[in-house]
């Protein structure tokens, strides 16, 4: 039988983290053999480990990249909010690493993506479309990554700076909405998570199907088998 993936965990103590830590308890699949958060050495974490997980913040991906390079690991990056040369650092670590990089691993999420892209391409300008989301009040980036994935999904096929409205209110786990409006008709494409449980299970996914991948910037719809 093929052993469990190997995985380090950074970001630990977080939401994402100690959600990952429950649901990989039950699963045969994945052993969590190092954890790190804040202070802690994220290079000492990923020793003998197959793939690493970063669920902490942008501000942390230069280490991140750095040491799963020096280990030799693939890594699942589920943060949000990086600058542009951090994302620039990310596609040059995929030269000699796999890395999945999502914004987010909802399974759901990921439909609306292409859903997304599916009815721009249908609509071909003639709609307008519109992005709002909205999540818990402790959420420190706006837009949220997922916001912005649609928009660039939207920007591409329309060649248009796309409006993100966000919305900051109790406990929302995160909702996303693209709306077409045209004449006299409109359609909602509309995602509501129930549970952080849905980004755990899909980055627990993303980690088992990206150890042994070829170095490369793969996203979610590559592991779920959905990429064009």
């Amino acid at each position: 039988m093929k052993r469990p993936a190997r995985v380090a965990l950074i970001g630990a103590k977080g939401r994402m983290g100690q959600t990952i830590v429950d649901l990989a308890k039950a699963d045969r699949k994945i052993e969590i053999v190092a954890q790190s958060d804040l202070g802690d050495s994220i290079d000492a974490a990923m020793k003998a480990c197959d793939v690493a997980i970063d669920f902490s913040n942008a501000s942390s991906i230069d280490e991140v990249c750095r040491a799963a390079s020096q280990n030799k690991i693939a890594l699942v990056i589920g943060t949000t909010g990086h600058s542009p040369e951090q994302r620039q650092l990310i596609g040059k670590t995929a030269k000699t690493l796999p890395i999945v990089f999502a914004s987010n691993f909802s399974v759901g999420v990921n439909a609306l993506f292409a859903l997304t892209k599916r009815a721009a391409e249908i609509f071909a300008g003639e709609f307008k479309p519109k992005i709002v989301e909205t999540h818990h009040t402790k959420k420190k980036d706006a837009p949220s990554g997922t916001a912005k994935t649609l928009g660039e999904i939207l920007k591409t096929e329309l060649k248009i700076d796309i409006p993100i409205e966000s919305i900051r209110e109790g406990d929302v786990v995160g909702e996303h909405t693209v709306t077409f409006v045209g004449p006299s008709e409109r359609l909602e494409l509309t995602h509501s998570a129930g549970s952080r449980e849905i980004f755990a299970s899909g980055a627990l996914r993303a980690a088992q199907w990206v150890v042994g991948k070829s170095p490369g910037l793969y996203s979610m719809q590559d592991v779920l088998g959905i990429a064009k």
